[in-house]
């Protein structure tokens, strides 16, 4: 897939997911195929004014190239400046948020919030977009209370915006019910830039029905990878075949949950990775038989060691 003056191999993306796509998630995934990942979104002022939080959502993982930042904010010329800095660091791609539902992120008026300003979206497009060399892209939603995508779409476009992704809920639906996929259509059909579909993407035959009811260039897969990264495969195999594969087996699940423990860990320390580790793994042994009691003491665990243990019993009851 081509983004502008990018080239990807593929076509099927890890989504951008604050709390959870920091560097030791996006290696795990790009392991498993995932073609594109982006950093959890990062604060163009938090950029500008040098956060220490900030640093370490820019840490690139080794097997992550293109290597892709998403921004958030609502003032153009400082998201043109963190845009400027990020490039000149060797950034291969920067995307703007204009999606995020959090009450936190939209009540300074950034994230989904700005698909209620349809002028300031396009400022801000334009005004990032000039001052660029790398492609720019843009992630929207349905609509903030009513759909708009295909409007906001259109001015992201004529601003300068390399592709859009789209996920098929308004902001005030946040994740609950059915993405509206033929939104995505509706907003393919109107731009000539590539459309990436998301929502709801969850195997091979969901990924497969997004691309040929709403004909996007590619698609974005977020929740579903979580305790999951192995979907990535699966996706790309189904497509490519029209099989599923076989599941990855209880030995590889471990492995892979073990690994992603000791990346995390040796991103952000023991403390920090054992509390945030948390809520990966209670994703990563779902479907084990001993899920339930995995789970209570994955939430008391204290040190790596438990974690191992704790893991090892789940998957072998499998």
């Amino acid at each position: 897939m081509k983004i502008g003056g990018l080239s990807t191999e593929g076509n099927v993306f890890l989504a951008p997911m604050a709390g959870f796509t920091d560097r030791s998630f996006r290696y795990i995934c790009r392991e498993q195929g995932a073609d594109l990942s982006y950093t959890e979104m990062v604060s163009a002022k938090g950029l500008i004014y040098n956060s220490k939080n900030t640093k370490i959502l820019l840490s690139k993982a080794e097997n992550e190239n293109p290597f892709c930042v998403q921004l958030f904010g609502s003032e153009p010329e400082i998201l043109s400046e963190a845009a400027k800095q990020l490039e000149a660091e060797g950034v291969s791609l920067i995307d703007i948020n204009m999606g995020c539902p959090a009450p936190k992120i939209v009540k300074n008026g950034e994230g989904s919030a700005l698909m209620n300003n349809p002028v300031l979206v396009g400022k801000i497009v334009e005004t990032v977009s000039k001052t660029l060399t790398i492609p720019l892209t843009v992630k929207i939603r349905k609509g903030y209370n009513e759909a708009n995508a295909c409007e906001i779409a259109k001015i992201c476009e004529e601003s300068g915006a390399a592709a859009v992704t789209v996920h098929g809920r308004t902001r005030d639906e946040f994740y609950s019910g059915k993405a509206d996929i033929d939104i995505i259509r509706q907003v393919k059909e109107t731009v000539k830039i590539p459309v990436i579909g998301n929502g709801d993407i969850t195997d091979g035959k969901t990924a497969e029905n997004m691309i040929k009811a709403t004909g996007c260039d590619g698609i974005m897969i977020g929740r579903a990878a979580m305790g999951n990264p192995f979907i990535f495969r699966e996706v790309k195999a189904y497509l490519k075949t029209g099989v599923t594969p076989p599941p990855p087996s209880p030995e590889e699940r471990l492995e892979t949950a073990l690994l992603h423990t000791r990346l995390l860990t040796d991103l952000k320390g023991e403390y920090v990775a054992l509390r945030e580790m948390r809520t990966h793994l209670c994703h990563y042994i779902k479907g084990t038989k001993g899920a339930a009691n995995a789970r209570s003491e994955i939430n008391r665990v204290q040190s790596l060691d438990q974690i191992k243990e704790i893991l090892k019993r789940a998957f072998s009851e499998t």
